[in-house]
């Protein structure tokens, strides 16, 4: 057989496999928003019979969006039980909360977000912490309650690291006793820990690469976070972290690893958190690397290609199995599909219409 012959049936064979993965699982249900200015929508995606994922529906958040990009990452969280849906709505200030049903979403509850323009919300147990990115910045604590609502924490509110942070993301460690806060325009990771209720930071820590902007957690509580490096051109690089959860300081593991790639911004982990990924929004492209158990990081290919979308990737998220990964490119419209494998290659399965050019954040249920 000769060799582009071989290239192509096997590459044909990785695809069966995936849509064969995805077909034969149960099915699978992501959500996304507009952040329509007029008004914001949680936008519903399912799989079929056949694995292959289709637009079913639309459901109002009750709040405005801004009309353009935010620079975040986690603009919608599911809680720990899945049973509730968290939205931001970022051009009116406050959050939404659906009740997960067999039927769909419902609106449940719309509050004030804590502070001005909410880009990320985060939640562990009862817990959601909301980063507002208008103004000084901050980030804002709320209770779920048993109905899905959410109550404002006394004393809960506090400040980035700078006022001009550029914050991207917050997000709780797995644990639930250390919150992070990436801040673009600073090139710093503000942490903050908890202790029966009580919050203390920030605690600044430096990036180690420029423009630090998505993050996650590995199944050992390492931080993996993108770093953008400003957008220059085959500059982006991601970093791991250890972290001290009772004093909230970060120590690089694997210090700011070169993607080969142009803005890397999103983050998302896959087969349990053997593998993560970094969506690169100026390049098109998706870079893979092993998570070792100490949290370091190797890239999965030399030139940093793991999987290509095409248009501007941004959110990225996977099944519970982590073998299926979705990757949102508002850019092009689009939501595509890769198989992961058990190496941490990935194969491209498919891609689905229907997301606007303004849509952010991309959840997995």
């Amino acid at each position: 057989m000769k060799v582009g012959t071989l290239r192509r049936a096997i590459g044909a064979a990785l695809v069966g496999a995936a849509l064969t993965t995805s077909a034969g699982a149960l099915a699978t249900t992501l959500y996304t928003q507009t952040n329509d200015a007029s008004a914001n929508e949680v936008q519903i995606y399912e799989t079929g019979p056949d694995g292959a994922l289709a637009l079913s529906g639309q459901v109002s958040t009750g709040g405005l969006g801004t009309g353009g990009g935010l620079g975040n990452q986690g603009a919608l969280a599911l809680s720990g039980n899945r049973r509730w849906l968290f939205a931001v709505n970022a051009g009116s200030d406050d959050i939404s909360a659906f009740a997960v049903t067999p039927h769909g979403l419902v609106l449940v509850d719309r509050v004030p977000a804590g502070g001005s323009k909410p880009i990320s919300v985060t939640t562990h147990g009862d817990a959601l912490y909301a980063l507002d990115a208008g103004g000084t910045g901050n980030i804002a604590g709320f209770r779920i309650q048993a109905n899905g609502h959410l109550t404002s924490i006394d004393g809960s509110s506090r400040p980035l690291s700078s006022s001009a942070a550029g914050a991207a993301q917050v997000g709780f460690s797995p644990e639930g006793d250390t919150l992070v806060v990436t801040e673009k325009a600073t090139s710093r990771l503000s942490t903050y820990t908890l202790d029966d209720d009580r919050l203390r930071g920030p605690f600044v820590s430096p990036s180690s690469g420029m423009t630090p902007f998505g993050f996650a957690f590995d199944r050992r509580g390492d931080l993996i976070v993108s770093e953008a490096a400003g957008g220059k051109p085959g500059a982006a690089t991601v970093s791991s972290y250890d972290v001290n959860d009772d004093s909230g300081a970060l120590s690089a593991v694997s210090a700011s690893v070169p993607t080969n790639q142009s803005a890397a911004c999103w983050i998302a982990l896959a087969r349990h958190g053997r593998f993560a990924y970094a969506t690169n929004t100026g390049s098109g492209t998706v870079t893979g690397y092993g998570v070792s158990r100490s949290g370091e990081l190797t890239p999965l290919s030399a030139d940093g290609i793991t999987g290509y979308t095409g248009g501007g990737p941004t959110d990225a998220a996977s099944t519970r199995a982590g073998t299926t990964m979705y990757v949102l490119s508002p850019k092009i419209g689009q939501i595509v599909s890769f198989h992961v494998a058990a190496d941490g290659r990935l194969a491209r399965i498919g891609s689905t219409a229907g997301a606007p050019a303004t849509a952010t954040g991309l959840v997995v249920r």
